[in-house]
Protein backbone atom coordinates (compact mmCIF):
# COMPACT_ATOMS: atom_id res chain seq x y z
CA UNK A 1 0.00 0.00 0.00
CA UNK A 2 2.62 2.23 0.92
CA UNK A 3 4.16 2.39 -2.31
CA UNK A 4 0.65 2.44 -4.09
CA UNK A 5 0.65 5.79 -2.02
CA UNK A 6 3.89 6.68 -3.42
CA UNK A 7 2.87 6.16 -7.14
CA UNK A 8 -0.14 8.03 -6.06
CA UNK A 9 1.32 11.16 -4.67
CA UNK A 10 4.41 11.89 -6.91
CA UNK A 11 3.20 10.55 -10.18
CA UNK A 12 0.13 12.83 -9.53
CA UNK A 13 2.04 15.73 -8.67
CA UNK A 14 4.32 15.80 -11.72
CA UNK A 15 1.33 14.67 -14.25
CA UNK A 16 -0.41 18.13 -12.58
CA UNK A 17 2.65 20.23 -13.17
CA UNK A 18 3.18 18.69 -16.47
CA UNK A 19 -0.47 19.71 -17.47
CA UNK A 20 -0.36 22.84 -15.96
CA UNK A 21 3.00 24.11 -17.88
CA UNK A 22 1.39 22.55 -21.28
CA UNK A 23 -1.80 25.17 -20.31
CA UNK A 24 -4.04 22.34 -18.98
CA UNK A 25 -5.72 22.41 -15.97
CA UNK A 26 -3.76 19.85 -13.51
CA UNK A 27 -6.34 17.08 -13.20
CA UNK A 28 -6.37 16.52 -16.85
CA UNK A 29 -2.56 15.08 -16.08
CA UNK A 30 -3.38 13.59 -12.73
CA UNK A 31 -6.32 11.92 -14.26
CA UNK A 32 -4.04 10.71 -17.10
CA UNK A 33 -1.43 9.49 -14.74
CA UNK A 34 -4.40 7.57 -12.68
CA UNK A 35 -5.28 5.83 -15.97
CA UNK A 36 -1.72 4.91 -16.48
CA UNK A 37 -0.47 3.70 -13.42
CA UNK A 38 -3.92 2.03 -12.79
CA UNK A 39 -5.14 -1.76 -13.37
CA UNK A 40 -6.18 -1.22 -17.01
CA UNK A 41 -2.74 -0.19 -18.07
CA UNK A 42 0.52 -0.61 -15.85
CA UNK A 43 -1.39 -2.35 -13.01
CA UNK A 44 1.00 -0.53 -10.22
CA UNK A 45 -1.52 -0.21 -7.63
CA UNK A 46 -2.33 -2.41 -4.94
CA UNK A 47 -6.10 -3.93 -4.79
CA UNK A 48 -6.27 -2.62 -0.74
CA UNK A 49 -5.68 1.09 -2.52
CA UNK A 50 -8.17 0.47 -4.93
CA UNK A 51 -10.86 -0.97 -2.79
CA UNK A 52 -10.76 1.92 -0.43
CA UNK A 53 -10.78 4.29 -3.26
CA UNK A 54 -14.46 5.21 -2.61
CA UNK A 55 -13.22 6.11 1.04
CA UNK A 56 -10.37 7.88 0.05
CA UNK A 57 -12.75 10.09 -2.35
CA UNK A 58 -15.08 10.92 0.13
CA UNK A 59 -12.53 12.66 1.94
CA UNK A 60 -11.55 14.52 -0.38
CA UNK A 61 -14.59 15.59 -1.56
CA UNK A 62 -15.52 16.37 2.05
CA UNK A 63 -12.40 19.04 1.58
CA UNK A 64 -13.70 20.53 -1.22
CA UNK A 65 -16.77 21.19 -0.29
CA UNK A 66 -15.63 22.73 3.19
CA UNK A 67 -13.53 25.02 1.26
CA UNK A 68 -16.80 25.72 -1.31
CA UNK A 69 -18.58 26.95 2.35
CA UNK A 70 -16.07 29.00 3.81
CA UNK A 71 -16.03 30.78 0.45
CA UNK A 72 -19.43 31.56 -0.12
CA UNK A 73 -20.93 34.84 0.41
CA UNK A 74 -23.95 35.99 1.87
CA UNK A 75 -25.21 39.01 0.41
CA UNK A 76 -24.18 38.08 -2.98
CA UNK A 77 -26.27 35.16 -2.65
CA UNK A 78 -29.26 36.91 -1.31
CA UNK A 79 -28.58 39.39 -4.29
CA UNK A 80 -29.56 36.72 -6.72
CA UNK A 81 -32.74 36.03 -5.28
CA UNK A 82 -34.16 32.30 -6.48
CA UNK A 83 -31.38 32.09 -9.08
CA UNK A 84 -29.07 29.79 -6.96
CA UNK A 85 -32.24 27.72 -6.10
CA UNK A 86 -33.56 27.02 -9.51
CA UNK A 87 -30.09 26.56 -10.96
CA UNK A 88 -29.82 23.63 -8.11
CA UNK A 89 -32.72 22.11 -9.93
CA UNK A 90 -33.78 23.07 -12.87
CA UNK A 91 -30.50 22.35 -15.59
CA UNK A 92 -30.64 18.74 -13.58
CA UNK A 93 -33.95 18.05 -14.36
CA UNK A 94 -33.85 19.38 -17.32
CA UNK A 95 -30.58 17.37 -18.26
CA UNK A 96 -31.75 14.46 -16.98
CA UNK A 97 -35.52 14.13 -18.73
CA UNK A 98 -33.60 15.18 -22.14
CA UNK A 99 -31.10 11.96 -21.53
CA UNK A 100 -34.08 9.61 -20.56
CA UNK A 101 -35.73 10.62 -23.65
CA UNK A 102 -32.76 9.76 -26.31
CA UNK A 103 -31.82 6.65 -23.92
CA UNK A 104 -35.55 5.38 -24.79
CA UNK A 105 -34.90 5.70 -28.56
CA UNK A 106 -31.31 4.52 -28.69
CA UNK A 107 -30.98 2.04 -25.96
CA UNK A 108 -34.62 1.12 -26.39
CA UNK A 109 -34.53 1.46 -22.28
CA UNK A 110 -37.52 2.00 -20.63
CA UNK A 111 -38.23 5.45 -18.75
CA UNK A 112 -37.17 4.27 -15.46
CA UNK A 113 -33.63 2.61 -16.64
CA UNK A 114 -33.81 5.93 -18.72
CA UNK A 115 -34.27 8.13 -15.79
CA UNK A 116 -31.60 5.92 -13.74
CA UNK A 117 -28.99 7.35 -16.21
CA UNK A 118 -30.35 10.65 -16.80
CA UNK A 119 -29.52 10.83 -12.97
CA UNK A 120 -25.52 9.42 -13.07
CA UNK A 121 -24.96 11.92 -16.30
CA UNK A 122 -27.02 14.90 -14.73
CA UNK A 123 -24.93 15.02 -11.49
CA UNK A 124 -22.35 17.77 -11.30
CA UNK A 125 -18.70 17.49 -9.98
CA UNK A 126 -17.68 19.26 -6.71
CA UNK A 127 -14.57 18.18 -7.29
CA UNK A 128 -14.25 20.05 -10.72
CA UNK A 129 -16.92 22.94 -9.96
CA UNK A 130 -15.56 24.33 -6.68
CA UNK A 131 -11.88 25.02 -6.90
CA UNK A 132 -12.78 26.56 -10.26
CA UNK A 133 -15.68 29.00 -9.01
CA UNK A 134 -12.86 29.24 -5.74
CA UNK A 135 -10.57 29.99 -8.66
CA UNK A 136 -12.60 33.70 -9.88
CA UNK A 137 -13.88 34.37 -6.96
CA UNK A 138 -9.64 35.14 -5.99
CA UNK A 139 -9.08 36.40 -9.26
CA UNK A 140 -12.75 38.60 -9.23
CA UNK A 141 -14.46 37.21 -12.21
CA UNK A 142 -17.85 37.67 -12.06
CA UNK A 143 -17.91 38.34 -8.07
CA UNK A 144 -19.41 41.42 -8.51
CA UNK A 145 -23.00 39.22 -9.01
CA UNK A 146 -22.35 36.75 -6.88
CA UNK A 147 -22.11 34.26 -10.14
CA UNK A 148 -19.12 31.68 -8.75
CA UNK A 149 -21.24 31.71 -5.10
CA UNK A 150 -24.63 31.49 -7.50
CA UNK A 151 -22.94 27.98 -9.12
CA UNK A 152 -21.67 26.32 -6.23
CA UNK A 153 -24.76 26.37 -4.18
CA UNK A 154 -26.66 25.12 -7.28
CA UNK A 155 -24.65 22.65 -7.53
CA UNK A 156 -24.64 21.59 -4.40
CA UNK A 157 -28.64 21.30 -4.68
CA UNK A 158 -28.62 19.90 -7.69
CA UNK A 159 -26.56 16.38 -6.44
CA UNK A 160 -28.74 16.18 -3.34
CA UNK A 161 -31.81 15.77 -5.75
CA UNK A 162 -30.59 13.28 -8.05
CA UNK A 163 -28.76 11.54 -5.95
CA UNK A 164 -32.27 10.94 -3.93
CA UNK A 165 -34.29 10.17 -7.43
CA UNK A 166 -30.80 7.79 -8.12
CA UNK A 167 -31.32 5.70 -5.07
CA UNK A 168 -34.71 5.61 -5.26
CA UNK A 169 -34.87 4.21 -8.72
CA UNK A 170 -32.14 1.72 -7.84
CA UNK A 171 -34.45 0.16 -5.22
CA UNK A 172 -37.42 0.06 -7.60
CA UNK A 173 -35.47 -1.80 -10.33
CA UNK A 174 -33.72 -3.68 -8.39
CA UNK A 175 -37.16 -4.83 -6.06
CA UNK A 176 -39.25 -4.86 -9.14
CA UNK A 177 -41.54 -2.49 -7.75
CA UNK A 178 -42.46 0.08 -5.15
CA UNK A 179 -43.21 -0.35 -2.24
CA UNK A 180 -45.87 1.49 -0.36
CA UNK A 181 -44.99 3.55 2.81
CA UNK A 182 -46.92 4.11 5.91
CA UNK A 183 -46.84 6.91 7.99
CA UNK A 184 -47.97 7.71 11.67
CA UNK A 185 -52.53 7.67 11.36
CA UNK A 186 -52.51 4.68 8.54
CA UNK A 187 -51.39 7.02 5.60
CA UNK A 188 -50.19 4.78 2.71
CA UNK A 189 -47.75 6.52 0.53
CA UNK A 190 -45.39 5.46 -1.89
CA UNK A 191 -41.39 6.68 -2.29
CA UNK A 192 -42.65 8.58 -5.11
CA UNK A 193 -45.24 10.67 -3.49
CA UNK A 194 -42.57 10.79 -0.58
CA UNK A 195 -39.73 12.04 -2.76
CA UNK A 196 -40.36 16.43 -2.38
CA UNK A 197 -40.74 15.50 1.58
CA UNK A 198 -37.54 13.52 1.42
CA UNK A 199 -36.14 16.54 -0.40
CA UNK A 200 -36.95 18.82 1.70
CA UNK A 201 -35.95 16.87 4.89
CA UNK A 202 -32.05 16.60 3.04
CA UNK A 203 -31.90 19.72 2.63
CA UNK A 204 -33.28 21.81 5.64
CA UNK A 205 -31.95 18.98 8.39
CA UNK A 206 -28.62 19.18 6.41
CA UNK A 207 -28.42 22.83 6.98
CA UNK A 208 -29.75 22.20 10.58
CA UNK A 209 -26.85 20.32 10.85
CA UNK A 210 -24.32 22.34 9.18
CA UNK A 211 -25.12 25.06 11.71
CA UNK A 212 -24.86 23.19 14.71
CA UNK A 213 -21.51 21.58 13.75
CA UNK A 214 -20.57 25.34 13.60
CA UNK A 215 -21.69 26.46 16.12
CA UNK A 216 -19.96 23.55 17.78
CA UNK A 217 -16.29 24.58 16.21
CA UNK A 218 -16.53 28.05 17.15
CA UNK A 219 -17.40 26.75 20.94
CA UNK A 220 -14.22 24.43 20.62
CA UNK A 221 -12.17 26.17 18.88
CA UNK A 222 -13.09 29.85 19.35
CA UNK A 223 -14.64 30.17 22.90
CA UNK A 224 -12.59 26.97 24.42
CA UNK A 225 -9.62 27.81 23.15
CA UNK A 226 -9.00 23.80 22.71
CA UNK A 227 -6.46 24.08 19.91
CA UNK A 228 -2.66 25.64 19.97
CA UNK A 229 -2.69 26.72 15.87
CA UNK A 230 -4.08 26.51 12.63
CA UNK A 231 -3.37 22.89 12.03
CA UNK A 232 -5.25 21.46 14.76
CA UNK A 233 -8.35 23.65 14.29
CA UNK A 234 -8.27 22.32 10.56
CA UNK A 235 -7.91 19.06 11.80
CA UNK A 236 -10.61 19.46 14.56
CA UNK A 237 -12.67 20.61 11.46
CA UNK A 238 -11.86 18.41 9.21
CA UNK A 239 -13.05 15.49 11.50
CA UNK A 240 -16.40 16.61 12.44
CA UNK A 241 -17.19 17.35 8.59
CA UNK A 242 -16.03 13.96 7.81
CA UNK A 243 -18.32 12.71 10.91
CA UNK A 244 -21.27 14.73 9.14
CA UNK A 245 -20.36 12.68 5.83
CA UNK A 246 -20.15 9.68 7.91
CA UNK A 247 -23.27 9.67 9.80
CA UNK A 248 -25.58 11.10 6.88
CA UNK A 249 -24.84 7.17 5.26
CA UNK A 250 -26.41 5.61 8.44
CA UNK A 251 -29.02 8.46 8.88
CA UNK A 252 -29.85 9.14 5.27
CA UNK A 253 -32.59 12.42 6.15
CA UNK A 254 -29.98 14.64 5.55
CA UNK A 255 -27.29 15.61 3.03
CA UNK A 256 -24.23 15.28 4.65
CA UNK A 257 -22.33 17.16 1.51
CA UNK A 258 -24.95 19.61 2.30
CA UNK A 259 -24.24 19.72 5.99
CA UNK A 260 -20.56 20.20 5.53
CA UNK A 261 -20.81 23.14 2.64
CA UNK A 262 -23.30 25.18 5.09
CA UNK A 263 -20.69 23.98 7.97
CA UNK A 264 -18.13 26.27 6.49
CA UNK A 265 -20.95 28.92 5.04
CA UNK A 266 -22.32 29.35 8.71
CA UNK A 267 -18.79 30.10 10.28
CA UNK A 268 -18.10 32.77 7.89
CA UNK A 269 -21.39 34.20 9.90
CA UNK A 270 -20.43 33.43 13.61
CA UNK A 271 -16.65 33.68 13.59
CA UNK A 272 -15.05 35.54 10.86
CA UNK A 273 -11.51 35.11 11.95
CA UNK A 274 -11.89 31.21 12.77
CA UNK A 275 -13.19 30.62 9.08
CA UNK A 276 -9.95 32.58 8.04
CA UNK A 277 -7.68 30.22 9.51
CA UNK A 278 -9.71 27.05 8.44
CA UNK A 279 -9.69 28.46 5.02
CA UNK A 280 -5.92 28.46 5.19
CA UNK A 281 -5.63 24.58 6.40
CA UNK A 282 -8.08 23.28 3.82
CA UNK A 283 -6.23 24.97 1.31
CA UNK A 284 -3.30 23.09 2.25
CA UNK A 285 -5.22 19.84 2.70
CA UNK A 286 -7.02 20.24 -1.01
CA UNK A 287 -3.52 20.43 -2.23
CA UNK A 288 -2.71 16.31 -1.23
CA UNK A 289 -6.60 15.55 -2.04
CA UNK A 290 -6.76 16.70 -5.22
CA UNK A 291 -4.03 14.86 -6.22
CA UNK A 292 -5.29 11.04 -4.63
CA UNK A 293 -9.10 12.42 -5.86
CA UNK A 294 -8.19 12.60 -9.86
CA UNK A 295 -5.60 10.22 -9.88
CA UNK A 296 -7.63 6.77 -7.77
CA UNK A 297 -10.75 8.53 -10.42
CA UNK A 298 -8.97 7.61 -13.34
CA UNK A 299 -7.52 4.32 -12.34
CA UNK A 300 -10.86 3.36 -11.99
CA UNK A 301 -12.05 4.16 -15.15
CA UNK A 302 -13.25 1.26 -17.10
CA UNK A 303 -11.56 1.62 -20.26
CA UNK A 304 -12.94 -1.53 -21.89
CA UNK A 305 -16.10 -0.09 -21.56
CA UNK A 306 -16.10 2.62 -23.89
CA UNK A 307 -15.43 0.92 -26.91
CA UNK A 308 -18.92 0.48 -28.46
CA UNK A 309 -20.11 3.25 -26.37
CA UNK A 310 -18.52 5.88 -27.85
CA UNK A 311 -20.74 8.01 -30.16
CA UNK A 312 -23.44 6.94 -28.84
CA UNK A 313 -22.25 8.32 -24.98
CA UNK A 314 -21.50 11.13 -27.04
CA UNK A 315 -24.52 11.70 -28.49
CA UNK A 316 -26.47 11.37 -25.23
CA UNK A 317 -24.02 13.72 -22.91
CA UNK A 318 -24.34 16.63 -26.05
CA UNK A 319 -28.42 16.35 -26.11
CA UNK A 320 -28.26 16.43 -22.17
CA UNK A 321 -25.71 19.44 -22.08
CA UNK A 322 -27.07 22.14 -25.14
CA UNK A 323 -30.75 20.18 -24.89
CA UNK A 324 -31.91 19.57 -21.18
CA UNK A 325 -29.10 21.65 -19.02
CA UNK A 326 -29.41 24.71 -21.84
CA UNK A 327 -32.94 24.76 -21.39
CA UNK A 328 -32.41 24.75 -17.56
CA UNK A 329 -30.10 27.32 -17.36
CA UNK A 330 -31.92 29.49 -19.08
CA UNK A 331 -35.30 29.04 -16.74
CA UNK A 332 -32.88 29.40 -13.51
CA UNK A 333 -31.64 32.90 -14.86
CA UNK A 334 -34.91 34.03 -16.47
CA UNK A 335 -35.93 38.00 -14.79
CA UNK A 336 -32.35 37.72 -13.34
CA UNK A 337 -29.84 40.38 -13.83
CA UNK A 338 -27.51 38.41 -15.88
CA UNK A 339 -26.23 39.38 -19.01
CA UNK A 340 -25.69 36.81 -22.26
CA UNK A 341 -21.98 36.69 -21.55
CA UNK A 342 -22.66 35.55 -18.35
CA UNK A 343 -25.44 32.90 -18.73
CA UNK A 344 -23.71 31.48 -21.51
CA UNK A 345 -20.75 31.21 -19.30
CA UNK A 346 -23.13 28.72 -17.19
CA UNK A 347 -21.71 25.88 -20.38
CA UNK A 348 -18.27 25.23 -19.22
CA UNK A 349 -18.61 26.58 -15.53
CA UNK A 350 -21.54 24.64 -14.36
CA UNK A 351 -21.69 20.78 -16.45
CA UNK A 352 -18.36 19.00 -15.51
CA UNK A 353 -19.00 15.56 -14.33
CA UNK A 354 -16.42 13.32 -12.28
CA UNK A 355 -16.81 13.38 -8.48
CA UNK A 356 -20.64 11.44 -8.65
CA UNK A 357 -20.24 9.91 -11.87
CA UNK A 358 -17.29 7.76 -10.13
CA UNK A 359 -19.29 7.40 -7.12
CA UNK A 360 -22.50 5.59 -8.29
CA UNK A 361 -21.58 4.73 -11.76
CA UNK A 362 -21.08 0.89 -11.62
CA UNK A 363 -23.94 0.50 -8.41
CA UNK A 364 -26.76 -0.05 -11.26
CA UNK A 365 -24.83 -2.68 -13.24
CA UNK A 366 -23.71 -4.45 -9.36
CA UNK A 367 -27.21 -4.49 -8.89
CA UNK A 368 -28.01 -6.63 -11.53
CA UNK A 369 -29.78 -3.62 -13.12
CA UNK A 370 -30.53 -4.30 -17.19
CA UNK A 371 -28.58 -2.04 -19.05
CA UNK A 372 -26.32 -1.60 -16.14
CA UNK A 373 -22.85 -1.85 -18.36
CA UNK A 374 -23.74 1.18 -20.69
CA UNK A 375 -24.86 3.59 -17.46
CA UNK A 376 -21.09 2.54 -16.17
CA UNK A 377 -19.91 3.11 -19.67
CA UNK A 378 -21.51 6.85 -19.99
CA UNK A 379 -20.97 7.60 -17.09
CA UNK A 380 -17.06 6.74 -17.36
CA UNK A 381 -17.23 8.49 -20.98
CA UNK A 382 -18.38 11.80 -19.15
CA UNK A 383 -15.88 11.97 -16.85
CA UNK A 384 -13.01 11.79 -19.56
CA UNK A 385 -14.77 14.40 -21.71
CA UNK A 386 -16.05 16.92 -19.64
CA UNK A 387 -13.96 17.04 -16.46
CA UNK A 388 -10.87 18.35 -18.71
CA UNK A 389 -13.13 19.86 -21.09
CA UNK A 390 -15.19 22.25 -17.81
CA UNK A 391 -12.25 22.37 -15.94
CA UNK A 392 -9.98 24.42 -19.16
CA UNK A 393 -12.84 26.24 -20.41
CA UNK A 394 -14.05 27.25 -17.02
CA UNK A 395 -10.77 29.41 -16.50
CA UNK A 396 -10.13 29.93 -20.74
CA UNK A 397 -13.54 31.45 -20.84
CA UNK A 398 -14.33 33.48 -17.39
CA UNK A 399 -12.08 36.46 -18.91
CA UNK A 400 -14.11 36.40 -22.03
CA UNK A 401 -17.31 36.27 -20.55
CA UNK A 402 -17.40 37.73 -17.04
CA UNK A 403 -17.03 40.77 -16.04
CA UNK A 404 -13.79 41.61 -13.22
CA UNK A 405 -14.86 42.80 -10.02
CA UNK A 406 -13.20 43.72 -6.29
CA UNK A 407 -11.56 40.60 -4.81
CA UNK A 408 -13.05 40.33 -0.80
CA UNK A 409 -10.26 38.93 0.56
CA UNK A 410 -12.82 37.91 3.51
CA UNK A 411 -14.46 35.12 1.81
CA UNK A 412 -11.07 33.64 -0.38
CA UNK A 413 -8.06 33.29 0.04
CA UNK A 414 -6.04 35.58 -1.81
CA UNK A 415 -1.85 34.50 -2.89
CA UNK A 416 0.05 37.51 -2.48
CA UNK A 417 3.71 37.63 -3.31
CA UNK A 418 5.65 39.74 -0.53
CA UNK A 419 9.31 41.05 -1.81
CA UNK A 420 10.93 43.12 0.74
CA UNK A 421 13.22 46.20 -0.49
CA UNK A 422 15.56 46.75 2.26
CA UNK A 423 17.63 50.10 1.54
CA UNK A 424 20.77 50.02 3.77
CA UNK A 425 23.91 51.68 4.09
CA UNK A 426 27.20 51.02 6.69
CA UNK A 427 25.68 52.61 9.49
CA UNK A 428 24.95 50.27 12.29
CA UNK A 429 21.23 51.01 11.39
CA UNK A 430 21.56 48.31 8.30
CA UNK A 431 21.95 45.53 11.09
CA UNK A 432 18.50 46.51 11.84
CA UNK A 433 16.68 47.10 8.48
CA UNK A 434 17.99 43.74 7.46
CA UNK A 435 16.46 41.60 10.81
CA UNK A 436 13.04 43.55 10.36
CA UNK A 437 13.11 42.42 6.71
CA UNK A 438 14.51 39.26 7.65
CA UNK A 439 10.97 39.01 10.70
CA UNK A 440 9.07 40.27 7.86
CA UNK A 441 10.00 37.59 5.26
CA UNK A 442 9.57 34.99 7.46
CA UNK A 443 6.15 35.79 8.69
CA UNK A 444 5.37 36.08 5.35
CA UNK A 445 7.33 33.36 3.13
CA UNK A 446 8.67 36.72 1.39
CA UNK A 447 11.76 37.48 -0.70
CA UNK A 448 13.55 40.53 -0.17
CA UNK A 449 16.05 42.69 -2.55
CA UNK A 450 18.69 44.21 -0.11
CA UNK A 451 19.94 47.75 -1.92
CA UNK A 452 23.13 49.98 -1.41
CA UNK A 453 22.95 52.99 -3.41
CA UNK A 454 26.86 54.08 -3.00
CA UNK A 455 27.91 57.73 -2.53
CA UNK A 456 32.12 56.92 -2.02
CA UNK A 457 33.00 54.02 -3.32
CA UNK A 458 34.25 51.74 -0.57
CA UNK A 459 34.97 48.21 -1.60
CA UNK A 460 34.82 46.75 1.96
CA UNK A 461 32.24 48.85 3.49
CA UNK A 462 30.09 46.33 0.43
CA UNK A 463 32.20 43.50 1.48
CA UNK A 464 30.97 44.02 5.15
CA UNK A 465 26.80 44.07 3.96
CA UNK A 466 27.22 41.14 1.99
CA UNK A 467 28.35 39.24 4.65
CA UNK A 468 25.96 40.89 7.48
CA UNK A 469 23.45 39.88 5.01
CA UNK A 470 24.13 36.88 4.31
CA UNK A 471 24.46 35.91 8.62
CA UNK A 472 20.89 37.71 8.75
CA UNK A 473 19.12 36.35 5.99
CA UNK A 474 20.51 32.75 5.31
CA UNK A 475 17.33 31.63 5.09
CA UNK A 476 15.67 33.98 2.88
CA UNK A 477 15.78 33.74 -0.64
CA UNK A 478 17.25 37.74 -1.32
CA UNK A 479 18.97 39.82 -4.25
CA UNK A 480 22.21 42.07 -3.24
CA UNK A 481 22.16 44.99 -5.50
CA UNK A 482 24.21 48.27 -5.85
CA UNK A 483 23.81 51.23 -7.58
CA UNK A 484 24.93 54.77 -7.66
CA UNK A 485 22.90 58.25 -7.89
CA UNK A 486 20.60 60.76 -5.51
CA UNK A 487 19.71 57.78 -2.51
CA UNK A 488 15.80 58.92 -2.63
CA UNK A 489 15.18 58.24 -6.09
CA UNK A 490 17.40 55.03 -7.02
CA UNK A 491 15.22 53.91 -3.69
CA UNK A 492 12.23 55.12 -5.59
CA UNK A 493 13.14 53.35 -8.91
CA UNK A 494 14.27 50.33 -7.53
CA UNK A 495 11.27 49.71 -5.73
CA UNK A 496 9.29 50.44 -8.51
CA UNK A 497 11.57 48.28 -10.87
CA UNK A 498 11.51 45.19 -8.98
CA UNK A 499 7.81 45.51 -7.84
CA UNK A 500 8.36 45.32 -4.20
CA UNK A 501 5.29 45.16 -1.60
CA UNK A 502 7.18 47.21 0.80
CA UNK A 503 10.41 49.57 1.49
CA UNK A 504 12.10 49.67 4.63
CA UNK A 505 14.84 52.05 6.11
CA UNK A 506 16.05 53.22 8.86
CA UNK A 507 15.22 56.25 10.55
CA UNK A 508 18.17 58.44 12.51
CA UNK A 509 17.97 59.60 16.00
CA UNK A 510 15.52 60.63 19.12
CA UNK A 511 14.50 64.28 17.68
CA UNK A 512 10.65 64.88 17.24
CA UNK A 513 9.16 63.12 14.34
CA UNK A 514 9.06 66.77 12.21
CA UNK A 515 12.53 67.56 12.87
CA UNK A 516 13.80 64.23 12.19
CA UNK A 517 12.38 63.59 9.12
CA UNK A 518 13.25 67.08 7.53
CA UNK A 519 15.46 66.92 4.54
CA UNK A 520 16.09 63.33 5.17
CA UNK A 521 15.97 60.39 3.29
CA UNK A 522 12.98 58.79 4.97
CA UNK A 523 11.17 62.20 4.39
CA UNK A 524 12.25 62.14 0.72
CA UNK A 525 11.05 58.33 0.09
CA UNK A 526 7.79 58.52 1.89
CA UNK A 527 6.64 62.09 -0.14
CA UNK A 528 7.48 60.35 -3.18
CA UNK A 529 6.81 56.49 -2.80
CA UNK A 530 3.52 54.81 -3.48
CA UNK A 531 4.94 51.97 -1.80
CA UNK A 532 4.20 51.50 1.94
CA UNK A 533 7.50 52.58 4.03
CA UNK A 534 8.43 50.47 6.55
CA UNK A 535 11.30 53.52 8.99
CA UNK A 536 13.41 51.08 11.44
CA UNK A 537 15.23 52.83 14.41
CA UNK A 538 18.51 51.37 15.98
CA UNK A 539 17.71 50.21 19.33
CA UNK A 540 20.84 51.32 20.39
CA UNK A 541 20.11 55.10 20.30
Amino acid sequence: MLVSVLWILVSGLFGGQIARRLGAPPLIGMILVGMIIGPQVANLLSVDVLNAADELRTVAVMIILMKAGLGLDREKLAQQGTVALRLGFLPATGEAIAITITAMFLFKFDVFTGLLLGCVIAAESPAVIVPGMLRLKSLGWGVAKGIPDVILTGSALSDVLLLLVFSLLVNFLGKEGIQNITLLGGFSLTAIQLLPLQIVLQIGLGLICGYLAARLLVYVLASQNWTQNGIQDSLIAASLALFTVISAKSFPYFSGYLATMAMGFFLIELDAPLARRLRVGFNSLWIVAEIILFVLMGATIQLQVLESMLLPGVLILAVGLFIGRAIGWYLSTWGSNWNWREKLFLLPGNSAKATVQAAIGAIPLSQGIAGGEIILAIAALSILITAPLGAWATATFAPKLLQKGEVDPTKVTVASRTLLLAAVDTSPLAVEVLKKVGDLARQTNGEAIVLYVISIPDEAAVEKLKVQTQQLLSDIRYEFVTTTGNIPEEIINAAQRYEVTDIILGKRGHQPWERVLVGSVSQAVLEASSIPVILVESLQN
